[in-house]
């Protein structure tokens, strides 16, 4: 055996150790945990023998409290690039079975450079967090390494896709990261996030909660809405993450990814002609709606366990992605409310960042009384959502299936805030409010002088439904581009988006706006 031979071997035998991660006895107790291992993780979601492993010899340079006599495989984090069905991706996997993941200078500059190369290549970059925060014995260097994390977090948004996947705990400043990423998703039971833990909390404050009910999965996805997505498993996650990853371009310079879904762009839906119950305080799934108009009826929601009062996701119509917006009448009868606000404006944003068309589909009463919503903000809050639709260039078409009244009318991207297209159904409401608060202003007088006040007031309101419940007036006044018929809505919503595809808008020279946050 020759030299080369030997450093050869020497190199291979290297690698080798290391890839086994913590050691047989750590990946076993990760397995038991019902978790995957860093570098199974990546396995899967990697096409495969693609992987390209970037800084695997990588030590850390600790020298204090026995740091400079402990070796950490790959430094707890393996980082790399390869495709993934077939398109360039960006990624680092934190590993538990080494040292628990924790983070210290070397570890988050082995992230730091996996995120340079993704912005300077210009594509996604995905991030499995499973750690156990801060290598304390490293001080200040692992703060310092957050902070870089987080910086090159903000000055990646809006050029390339952003995705992570917390698969493990992810605690204290190690939260932030993912926060300012596009997509979280978590996984039931084993995913946990939170500032303080449940430790801290019971010493503090006095309050006894569990890691689950703290920072799980359900938690993040049904009450604080952080997270995006609650999987079952790391790899259903790790499969949720491609089909995402399905309908995103890879930066900001490039249009999403045109596929041919074999659904006929002249496809009819006579369904949607029933649809709409008669009696206006009645509600319907509008979920129906959107699988009866896109492509195969695949419709990705995004959010789909927190706000339930609005709807968004992704879907293809002819092939080519759109973002949806849609009212939920089943919720709330689809008011508008500050949460709903938040996740509609994040959802909006992160398709005019990436060229994505939008989509809304408005069933609207208005927005959501009480004084726990003006106390909440919902001024502050629903202004962002009039913000963000006016201030996306994107190709945007509106649909009004039903009612959409005074300030949630123009909220859900009427024509004055851009819409490039707006449609009706001819069961559409368009109106400053609904008829049983009209009648009561218009005709107060009237009203009060009947022998009969109260057959009088029903009177009143069928008179403002039969003169305003229509979509007419508004299309007589131009703020409605056409009425159709509900079972046409698909080939007329393509065609729209025949002719905006080339869209091209520019906003007015500035550093950036000042968003009501």
């Amino acid at each position: 055996m020759g030299i080369v031979a030997d450093k050869i071997k020497e190199l291979r035998d290297k690698e080798a150790q290391i890839r086994e991660l913590g050691g047989p006895e750590a990946v076993h107790q990760q397995h038991e945990r019902g978790k995957l291992t860093a570098r199974e993780r990546l396995d899967l979601l990697f096409d495969a023998g693609s992987f390209q492993e970037t800084d695997i010899f990588v030590k850390h340079r600790g020298t204090m409290f026995g740091l400079d006599k402990l070796e950490i495989p790959a430094d707890g984090v393996i980082t790399g690039y390869g495709m993934v069905n077939g398109r360039p991706l960006a990624a680092f996997s934190q590993d538990f079975t080494a040292r628990a993941g924790t983070l210290g200078e070397m570890h988050a500059k082995k992230i730091c450079k996996i995120q340079d190369l993704a912005l300077k290549a210009g594509i996604p970059v995905v991030g499995f967090n499973d750690s156990g925060g801060a290598r304390i014995q490293e001080g200040v260097d692992s703060l310092s390494g957050y902070g870089q994390i987080f910086y090159r977090n903000a000055i990646a948004s809006g050029v390339v896709p952003q995705i992570s996947a917390i698969m493990g705990p992810c605690a204290g400043g190690a939260v932030y990261s993912p926060a300012m990423t596009d997509f979280i998703f978590m996984v039931k039971q084993t995913s946990h996030m939170f500032i303080t833990g449940p430790e801290v909390i019971r010493e503090v404050v006095g309050e006894a909660v569990t890691a689950e009910a703290l920072g799980g999965a359900l938690a993040h996805n049904t009450k604080s809405g952080v997270a995006h997505f609650a999987c079952d498993n790391d790899p259903q996650a790790i499969e949720w993450i491609k089909t995402l990853l399905s309908f995103l371009p890879t930066n900001n310079l490039e249009e999403p990814p045109r596929v041919d879904t074999g659904d006929r762009p002249d496809r009819l839906e006579p369904a949607l002609d029933q649809i709409i119950p008669d009696s206006p305080t009645a509600s319907y799934d509008m979920k129906e709606v959107i699988r009866a108009i896109v492509d195969n009826g695949d419709f990705f929601e995004v959010h789909e366990l927190f706000a339930q009062n609005i709807i968004v996701g992704f879907a293809r119509l002819d092939g080519r992605v759109l973002g949806i917006i849609a009212n939920q009448p089943k919720v709330l009868a689809g008011c508008l409310d500050v949460n709903c606000s938040d996740k509609a404006t994040r959802f909006i944003r992160f398709c005019d960042c990436f060229n994505i068309p939008l989509l809304t589909i408005a069933d609207v009463p208005g927005y959501l009384p009480g004084s726990e919503q003006e106390w909440s903000g919902i001024i502050r809050h629903g202004a962002k959502l009039l913000w963000c639709y006016s201030e996306a260039t994107v190709p945007k078409i509106t649909l009004i299936t039903r009612k959409d009244y005074g300030g949630s009318y123009l909220a859900m991207c009427s024509r004055d805030l851009g819409a490039d297209l707006v449609l009706a159904w001819p069961t559409a409401e368009i109106a400053v409010m609904g008829a049983e608060g009209a009648a009561n202003i218009i005709f107060r007088r009237e009203i009060q002088a009947a022998d009969d006040p109260q057959a009088k007031r029903q009177e009143k309101i069928e008179e403002y439904r039969r003169l305003l419940y229509n979509p007419y007036i508004a299309q007589s006044r131009g703020y409605i581009d056409g009425v159709i018929v509900p079972s046409e809505t698909r080939p007329r919503l393509i065609k729209a988006l025949d002719v905006l595809c080339n869209k091209r808008e520019a906003l007015p020279a500035k550093k950036h706006g000042n968003i009501p946050m």
